[in-house]
């Protein structure tokens, strides 16, 4: 199976630090560990502090399994992730 790499680039309802203290939980954290998912970056747009981006790289599909789990949106939308003004894109390794 192909590794995937999916860019989620987001609205959020909280401030960078606010969502960065869920994103960066120690139970989130293993929730990615355990769907294999790696996280490569995540930031905060430089002219639009409302607007933020995470980057995530897994075997192919697994990152937009999680995305579609009803459990994973509930934690999503928690943190301040604003769930339907998410933009998606996805790319696979050659």
């Amino acid at each position: 199976m192909a590794r995937e790499t999916t860019i989620f680039d987001f609205k959020m309802s909280k401030t960078f630090q606010e969502w960065t203290a869920i994103y960066d939980s120690r139970e989130n954290k293993a929730m990615l560990k355990a769907a294999g998912i790696t996280s490569l970056y995540r930031g905060v747009n430089k002219e639009d502090s409302s607007r933020a981006i995470v980057i995530f790289q897994a075997e192919e599909g697994v990152a937009m399994g999680m995305w579609k789990d009803p459990d994973a949106k509930v934690i999503i939308e928690s943190s301040g992730h604003i769930y339907d003004q998410t933009t998606i894109t996805q790319w696979l390794d050659s």
